[in-house]
């Protein structure tokens, strides 16, 4: 059935002149509905009769995060194209191949990836239009020729639901990134998943620093915000001074951040000054946070949260009551209102298995990869996440891990989080990753990968003893190594493959 695509001509139809986004990138530009989808809308019409997009085309985008990402989001709605937001951390080979896979006609990129562009740009076929937002380069049209294109709604679309509207990567841990499909009504059933579940109200602000080339950036607030009538501050990606410069005078209500952020916070001197009495939501996804992180914002009064959610049926799947929220630290909670979740197996409370998810919020499957997008479904059409969750006795569910990551020692099972939960508690741990190293005797053994908090020198007789008590002596590390850093993905993730690789021989 037809689904409404143009999200912000209807919101700038209702609330023409409420603020929706502020620009941190631009001395802090406020920018009403009415406004923005001006923009969007210049930006669409220009994109169509200037340089030639039809519906169903890709426009790519590679820019550390900004308003004209958001503008061009909206664009590709309004045209039925398709956004494909490129990540700036990959390789100019990565990011050939990604190319190569979407064919997008038109690539929009910031003046900081000029460099980048030029490497790539002789490898990219279909792109038959390069645009720098700032300045044209050679035989470039100029981006700021948009402003001149007339705002005007475009001739009327009817798109399905099942419509893709963005290309979202996922992390490529293995080979090269698959483009998961959003389509408009599986990004529409994920804004109205987190506005009701979460209770999101025009009132609400949010922090916009995750970047916009994950679904976390898109999807955790920004766009749920748009559904809802409230408004994001767009920031160039995360920078803990501003972060705090945000929400001590209560100007934002709501942070999404992955673990690392969250680390950062606690250890700058401003944390145990800062006002976060207006904050309704600190929530934290992409990866598993240690406990200590949620005790630290506990003893500041901040009911921090984790939330779940991967490229393929976006960021936002669970909510955890605020009842539980000092009495479950670590579990996500109950599924949102219009999603299915079920463990794989699962026979009593509490068993261990493979987390699927069904609803209309999961994605359309992977771009070009029929093969691939039949096994990321089971044959009765759950999402197979591949991450091993439980859930208790009250229906909150638990993410303990990747299944590729498990650990199996003696046949006993090893979730690594739960050894890293505990190691980081140590006084001395600044970071700590837990990774499976071969043994002749118990085929794996863990291995703590720390990275010591600064000024500190602890010894791994120390950290093993500390899990003493702590942990079941199987679980216990075998062996400590100390690292500067730990090596982390384009999302803020661990990289344990590349752990594995450098820090796994026997």
């Amino acid at each position: 059935m037809p689904i409404v695509h143009d999200w912000l001509a209807r919101r700038a139809a209702l609330d023409p002149e409420h603020l929706a986004l502020v620009d941190a990138t631009r001395e802090g530009r406020r920018i009403s509905y009415r406004e923005w989808n001006d923009s969007a809308s210049r930006t669409a019409a220009w994109l169509h009769h200037v340089l030639g997009v039809q519906r169903g085309q890709r426009v790519a985008v590679l820019a550390h995060n900004r308003v004209e990402t958001l503008d061009l989001l909206f664009a590709c709605a309004k045209l039925g194209a398709l956004l494909q937001p490129l990540n700036w951390r990959l390789s100019p080979p990565e990011l050939v191949g990604i190319l190569a896979d979407a064919e997008p006609s038109v690539l929009v990129y910031g003046p900081e990836l000029r460099a980048l562009v030029d490497t790539v740009r002789s490898h990219a076929p279909s792109v038959r239009h390069w645009l720098c937002v700032e300045s044209a380069g050679p035989g470039e049209h100029a981006f700021s020729e948009r402003e001149h294109a007339p705002s005007t709604p475009l001739p009327a679309l009817e798109l399905e639901a099942d419509a893709p509207w963005v290309l979202c990567y996922t992390g490529g841990s293995t080979g090269l990134p698959k483009a998961a499909v959003l389509t408009h009504g599986s990004l529409t059933a994920n804004a109205a998943n987190t506005v009701v579940s979460w209770g999101l109200t025009p009132d609400d602000v949010a922090v916009l620093n995750a970047p916009l080339f994950h679904t976390g950036g898109l999807n955790v607030f920004t766009l749920p915000l748009v559904y809802a009538g409230g408004a994001s501050v767009v920031c160039k990606g995360f920078d803990v001074e501003q972060l705090f410069d945000l929400v001590h005078p209560g100007h934002v209500s709501l942070v999404f951040g992955v673990p690392t952020m969250f680390i950062e916070m606690q250890r700058h001197p401003r944390f145990d000054s800062v006002d976060f009495s207006r904050l309704k939501l600190l929530v934290s996804g992409g990866a598993p946070c240690p406990l200590p992180v949620f005790e630290r914002f506990f003893a500041r009064g901040v009911a921090f949260k984790t939330g779940y959610g991967l490229t393929e049926a976006g960021p936002n799947n669970f909510w955890l009551p605020p009842s539980h929220v000092r009495s479950k630290p670590g579990f996500v909670g109950v599924p949102l209102f219009h999603v299915e979740a079920r463990i794989e197996d699962e026979q009593h409370p509490g068993d261990v298995g493979e987390l699927q998810l069904r609803g209309p919020h999961v994605c359309a499957g992977y771009w070009r990869r029929p093969e691939e997008s039949a096994r990321a479904f089971t044959p009765d059409g759950w999402l197979r996440t591949g991450d091993l969750a439980l859930r208790d006795e009250d229906g909150c569910f638990r993410i303990v891990g990747r299944g590729k990551d498990l650990i199996i020692s003696g046949g006993e099972n090893i979730y690594p989080s739960e050894v890293e939960s505990v190691l980081a508690g140590h006084p001395d741990v600044s970071e700590v990753a837990v990774i499976g190293v071969p043994d002749p005797k118990w085929g794996e053994t863990p291995r703590a990968i720390v990275v010591p908090r600064t000024g500190t020198a602890p010894s791994a007789e120390s950290l093993l003893a500390f899990c003493e008590g702590r942990l079941a002596r199987y679980k216990t590390p075998r062996s400590v190594r100390f690292v500067d850093a730990l090596p982390r993905t384009s999302a803020g993730k661990v990289d344990r493959r590349a752990l594995t690789a450098t820090q796994g021989a026997p």
